[in-house]
């Protein structure tokens, strides 16, 4: 691992909630946070501004709504990953969220450690969906209106399995004895094939055809 910190910005329109998860992670080795938003508006401008790794994003505020800011984000710095942080698991605003481009989904009431957890797992591009949202989500989640998928094969399958479990690359690679680079290329063939954005967008996916299951 390099020394290079995971640089965070925090949207949220209440100062106590942001400066409550500013306080948390600056306890935590290898996490920085660059700034705070405490609207839409201001957190697409401050996300092409400080040119964040991570973005926490609330989806209730002023001016531009949670979702809106993802697609303005992701339109001009689509390499930013996004972990949404909300009270609401509704499932329109979960699906539209996921759809506009974010990585994972947590609710206010996780953990700490959960919080910190997921910064990291959507840092290294990897899916971070909590336990009520990932249920939710696979009874809701829409077919895109897309061409022919090309068959994965078996390997991939079990790739998209272990995804779908919420395996990181390395312990996929430890699973299956391959190496890491290798277990990218697979994730990077299975989003081509299927047509999909992300490694959540994936999961979600082998979860709805029955490839995998929620229970342990």
């Amino acid at each position: 691992m390099g020394s290079e910190k995971i640089r965070v910005l925090i949207a949220d329109d209440h100062t106590v909630v942001r400066k409550g998860i500013r306080a948390l992670l600056e306890t935590e080795p290898g996490i920085e946070v660059v700034g705070e938003a405490a609207d839409g508006e201001d957190a697409v401008h401050r996300a092409l501004a400080l040119k964040p790794d991570v973005v926490l994003m609330d989806l209730v505020m002023p001016k531009l709504d949670g979702v809106q800011a993802i697609r303005a984000i992701m339109e001009r710095r689509p390499g930013v990953k996004i972990l949404v942080l909300t009270s609401f698991a509704e499932d329109k605003r979960i699906l539209s969220a996921i759809e506009a481009g974010a990585l994972g989904y947590l609710l206010k009431d996780s953990s700490p450690q959960d919080l910190v957890r997921a910064i990291r797992e959507v840092h290294r591009g990897e899916s971070a969906l909590h336990p009520k949202v990932a249920q939710r989500l696979v009874s809701r989640l829409r077919e895109p209106e897309e061409p022919a998928r090309e068959e994965l094969t078996e390997r991939e399958r079990k790739v998209l399995e272990l995804i779908a479990k919420g395996l990181s690359n390395r312990e996929i690679a430890r699973e299956l004895s391959i190496s890491e680079p290798t277990v990218r290329t697979h994730v990077s063939n299975i989003l081509r094939k299927l047509h999909l954005k992300s490694r959540t967008q994936a999961a979600l996916y082998a979860l709805k055809k029955g490839l995998a299951s929620l229970e342990k």
